[in-house]
């Protein structure tokens, strides 16, 4: 790990803190402002961590050097903005109180300046005082920020309840846990050994962006948002040390933005507890809180577009909130597209919303004759439609670049016609949709319950053959899988939720059907919210095709949906019920938590890959085999094949793989003596305008999956040599 990186990392994580002083909401009635800004500075970060990457790739400049400088510069201006605001809101503050002086001593006949000293109250960037320059400012402001969070926390121990204090100990003590597990685990995510790791290293090789022969088309036509964020880690550290944080983070993001949300439905402490806990404990969040996959950072984005869309239900959207959407909507199309089918009925929402208030009445306006109510509807049209456009040139400015490439290099945004069947459905009847719908719940709530789960997909099976759709489809199945699959077990990439999914369900049910039961004090917002949740699933269910992992694809709309679960199980806890009613509803819902709380402790402690005790523990297995938990008997034989290549000194080395073969153990196992990435390129190539090397060309050869395909490739006279999974080739000269 650079030692020079290492400290730069800290540059982002401090940046982000004061940025949550910097842009604390300056309305009195903000919901939950510690939240606000902590979803704006995250959202500050990432767009700059985005166009970081554009600027520096467009220029050839992805190095350790510029992505430092550009941090650096980055905590500089935060800096700079937190001390302004410190100053402003001091001069903001100081205003009434001398204009009140004023009026005293005009009133008592003493001099204003002789009413003695004036306490101002301190600003949210902290205590006032002078600004001080150079490190004591960056400092100032990081504490002043950390020292508001630390007094909330404190607010909060002398308030709660014991029963939300174990919520929160609870969340807390899974969130510690994982961090612990990010720290300890080498990433081992198939996906990530496939295409998600392996792009970090072709940009840090070539110096940017461009797209590169391959014959995993994934890596380059998967939107790369999350791997962007990697990449800057990458390129601090020089390693992968820290790549399962951004996950981690993520999952904060999640929480942060669903509790927000209830507060925002009218949900008190209580309720937004619940929503944290149900979401910190379900099984497949906790597991990729520790994972370098992508789905926690496409729901931490999609959640924050969501608060910020509420925002706008009950007030005009300002300049700033309507760049945030942007940006949320951006960084949600360029981390996973499908989040989009969350964000695009959220905006809808807000625009709704925003037009309502362009024709409800304005407030009386004193300054006019008798108290006129002055409102025009056309300029609030207007205003909205600006607004959305606003909103779209964001997010077009986040996700441009990369569709862009694309397109150049595809003739379509949405990539090549291979991703563009293999994912969405290709049929779109009444009846195929409701079949896929069917086997989408049946894989999201499947529990360890054999009988139930065959017995249910028997019924989908022969229900779907009863109104002519074939279950196994491939026109709403994904490649050669076949329904159904079990997916109640702790593995990240396809664990079900069926308690936290049954909850959101009846949330979505009471909230629709009876939303002043669950929220008096804003039953139309919660409807619409619960509207705009169902709506998103339904797109999901009509334009995303069955997996065995798509369990993880609706992890976005699970995290948009918890908040209505965490206020139906909070209205549940609060209605005044006859005595005997009361202890049922108090059972039942101890027993939900209970259940909630063992399921995420069992998914932390004997979850896949990743696990705290049991074999493939991250306390007992070694760096490289916690790599290979998923395939350890792949282990040796990358190990194998590479020494040999090293011992032949070979610098310009052939890729042989087909389209889910593991990549990235080359990346590792390759570097030289001073850690440099190797010459890697491919003898095969999907991309039809990049063609693939010479076999001539290379030194040597390495090749993973079929010995055919690879020998198909060797030169005349080369040696072959394979093992399993793993094969490599030299020329006879080496």
């Amino acid at each position: 790990m650079s030692a020079a990186g290492s400290l730069v990392v800290v540059a982002p994580v401090a940046a982000f803190v004061v940025l949550t002083s910097v842009l604390w909401p300056r309305r009195p009635d903000a919901v939950a402002p510690l939240r606000l800004a902590v979803v704006r500075a995250a959202l500050v970060t990432g767009v700059f961590a985005v166009l970081t990457v554009e600027l520096l790739g467009a220029l050839r400049a992805l190095t350790l050097p510029a992505v430092a400088g550009a941090w650096l510069l980055f905590l500089a201006a935060t800096v700079a903005a937190a001390r302004w605001r410190q100053r402003r809101d001091l001069v903001a503050s100081a205003a009434p109180a001398a204009r009140a002086g004023t009026l005293v001593g005009a009133t008592t006949g003493t001099p204003a300046s002789g009413a003695g000293p004036t306490t101002t109250p301190a600003s949210p960037a902290g205590p006032s005082g002078a600004a001080e320059p150079g490190a004591a400012s960056a400092l100032g402001s990081l504490a002043s920020a950390l020292a508001g969070w630390r007094a909330r926390l404190v607010a909060f121990r002398r308030t709660a309840s014991r029963g939300e204090r174990l919520l929160a100990g609870t969340v807390g003590g899974l969130v510690l846990v994982e961090l612990l597990v990010a720290l300890l685990a080498e990433p081992n995510n198939f996906d990530s050994q496939t295409y998600h790791l392996p792009k970090v290293e072709h940009w840090v090789a070539q110096g940017s962006l461009d797209f590169w022969p391959t014959a995993i088309h994934r890596q380059v036509t998967i939107p790369p948002g999350a791997e962007y964020l990697l990449l800057h880690l990458r390129l601090l550290t020089g390693g992968d040390a820290l790549h399962n944080l951004v996950q981690w983070a993520a999952a904060l993001g999640c929480l942060v933005a669903a509790t927000r949300v209830v507060a925002q439905l009218g949900g008190g402490r209580r309720a937004q507890l619940l929503t944290a806990f149900l979401l910190a404990t379900t099984p497949m969040v906790a597991l990729q809180a520790t994972s370098t996959q992508t789905d926690l950072v496409a729901a931490a984005w999609a959640g924050c577009a969501g608060t910020l869309a509420l925002d706008g239900l009950r007030r005009r959207t300002d300049v700033g909130s309507l760049l945030a959407l942007g940006a949320a909507t951006g960084l949600t199309a360029l981390t996973k597209t499908s989040g989009l089918l969350a964000v695009g009925p959220l905006l809808v929402l807000w625009g709704v919303a925003q037009l309502r208030l362009a024709f409800r009445p304005a407030p009386a306006d004193p300054a006019g004759p008798a108290g006129e109510s002055r409102n025009r509807p056309g300029a609030g049209v207007a205003r909205t439609a600006a607004g959305s456009l606003l909103v779209l040139l964001v997010a077009g400015v986040v996700v441009g670049p990369f569709l862009a490439r694309v397109t150049v290099e595809f003739g379509h945004p949405l990539g090549p016609p291979r991703l563009r069947e293999s994912i969405p459905m290709e049929r779109h009847d009444p009846a195929s949709i409701l079949v896929n719908a069917l086997r989408i719940g049946h894989t999201a709530f499947d529990t360890p319950l054999a009988p139930l789960r065959s017995g249910t997909a028997a019924a989908i099976t022969d229900g779907a053959q009863a109104i002519g759709v074939d279950p196994q489809d491939r026109a709403i199945t994904f490649g050669r899988e076949v329904f159904p699959v079990p997916a109640w077990y702790p593995d990240e990439d396809r664990v079900a939720f069926p308690l936290a999914g049954s909850l959101a369900l009846l949330g979505a049910v009471f909230a629709l059907a009876r939303p002043t039961r669950i929220s008096p004090a804003g039953p139309a917002a919660l409807r619409a919210y619960a509207v705009a949740v169902v709506v998103a699933v339904g797109l999901h269910t009509a334009t995303i095709k069955w997996q065995p992992w798509g369990n993880r694809l609706l992890l976005y709309a699970l995290v948009a949906a918890v908040p209505l679960a965490g206020l139906w199980l909070d209205a549940l806890l609060r209605r005044r019920l006859v005595p005997g009613r009361r202890s049922v509803a108090a059972g039942l819902a101890v027993t939900v938590l209970a259940t909630s709380a063992l399921a995420g402790v069992l998914a932390l402690s004997y979850g896949f890959p990743r696990r705290l005790v049991g074999a493939g523990s991250v306390f007992t297995t070694s760096d490289w085999d916690t790599r290979f938990v998923r395939r350890p008997q792949w282990a040796e034989e990358f190990r194998w094949a590479a020494a040999a290549v090293r011992a032949s000194d070979a610098r310009r080395i052939g890729l042989v793989q087909q389209n889910d073969n593991w990549e990235y153990p080359w990346w590792l196992l390759l570097r030289d003596e001073q850690g440099r990435s190797p010459e890697l390129v491919a003898l095969q190539s999907v991309l039809p305008d990049r063609p693939p090397a010479d076999p001539a060309s290379v030194d040597a050869i390495v090749c993973t999956g079929s010995r055919p395909a690879c020998t198909k490739l060797v030169p005349a006279g080369w040696t072959v040599e394979f093992r399993g999974y793993v094969g490599y080739a030299l020329p006879p000269s080496r």
